[in-house]
This record gives structure tokens, sequence and C-alpha cells, in this order.
């Protein structure tokens, strides 16, 4: 069963925990040597963060990516420097969950709701955001699903538009809950250190 081999892999893997300003926070080091970091929050038991590492063929340590959560902010680069940097007025797609859906925010989209066309293509494993106006395109995978090998299906897809801000929901399969409600069981049996450092390279 291919979401079973995940909760295996997640069960196998070297575990630390820190409980830290309101939250669970999980260091996970898989055998093939890639690092995840997950933070909870301690009331609702939301995740919050989730971020990956990943070492490259050399076995040098790479830059972490963000899955869930805030992207991180790049180093602040000085206003008469040389250095391209994105506009602060540019679509910011990030993703955010609740507990029942996956969700994801793009911000700096200010065209009506009627614009916007979002669906899921299956046959290539994402969601694509379009608009009718063609100011905007985004194509992105959902990395929970892919994981545990589980097909998108348009009809768990929604939409809304507030404040600049397209939200894009995908219901959670009942496999993924099941997975999250075991996993977390596991995680809430871990002794979590509440002071002191721990062997989490999290920056």
């Amino acid at each position: 069963m291919a979401v079973q081999s995940w909760i295996d892999i997640l069960k196998s893997s070297k575990k630390t925990a820190l409980i830290h300003d309101g939250k669970r926070k999980i260091h996970y080091l898989f055998t093939d040597g890639k690092e995840m970091a997950e933070e909870y929050d301690l009331k609702t038991d939301e995740l919050i963060v989730r971020k990956w590492c990943h070492k490259s063929t050399l076995g040098v340590q790479g830059s972490w990516q963000v899955e869930v959560g805030e992207p991180l902010v790049s180093p602040a680069v000085s206003l008469d420097s040389d250095v391209i940097k994105e506009s602060f007025c540019n679509p910011v797609l990030m993703r955010k969950d609740s507990k029942t859906s996956f969700q994801w925010r793009i911000r700096n989209l200010p065209y009506p709701i009627d614009v916007f066309s979002v669906f899921a293509e299956p046959s290539e494993r994402c969601i694509v955001i379009k608009t009718s106006n063609k100011k905007y395109y985004k194509k992105f995978s959902v990395p929970d699903l892919d994981r545990s090998q589980l097909s998108l299906d348009n009809s768990a897809l929604s939409f809304t538009h507030a404040n600049n801000t397209l939200i894009v929901s995908y219901k959670k399969p009942k496999d993924i809950l099941t997975l999250e409600q075991e996993l977390l069981k596991e995680l809430k049996k871990m002794k979590g250190n509440t002071e002191g450092d721990v062997d989490c390279k999290t920056q």
C-alpha cells in the first residue's frame, strides 16, 4: 500500500522534537540523507511549516526549500546594488493548509474572480491556475499526493478571491487524513525538549 509506505518512511526516520514558542517542532533525518522540518501549532495541531533540505550529489548540504508556510525571505539587498530582485508587486504563492484541505494563497492578483480558471491536470499530476486576461499562469504539484501516489481529483478543488488574493483549496482525501492523524499520534508520543539546543539544523 503506497500510503503505508510513506508513513513507514516517516516512522523509520530519525526524529528530534522541540517544544518552543507555542509550537511543536519536528526534525526528520531520512536514510537517504534528506532532512525535513515541520512545525505544528500546539493548541490546534495544525501544520504551520514544512521545509526540506536535500544534499547535492557530492554530499554538500543544500538550502532549505519551503513546502508549507511563508516563503523564506532572501537576505536583504541594498538599494544601490546591481542585483536584480523580484518586485514586491509580483504574485507570491504560499501554501497554508487547514485540517481538512491543502490550501494555496497567491497574493498580488488584483483581477476579478471571473477571469480565473483553476483545474487539476491528473496526467501531469499538477494544479493549473490561469486567467482569461493572460496576466497570470501557474502550475504546481501537490507533494503530499505524489508521496502517497494518490491521483488528483477536480471535484476536490475550489477557489475564492478576496483582497487581491486568490485562495485555492483542495479537499484532503481520506487516505491523507488517516495518515496525518496516525503521524500526529506518533509525534505526540515523542518527548519534546522544551529548552536548550537540539540537533536540528533548520536555519
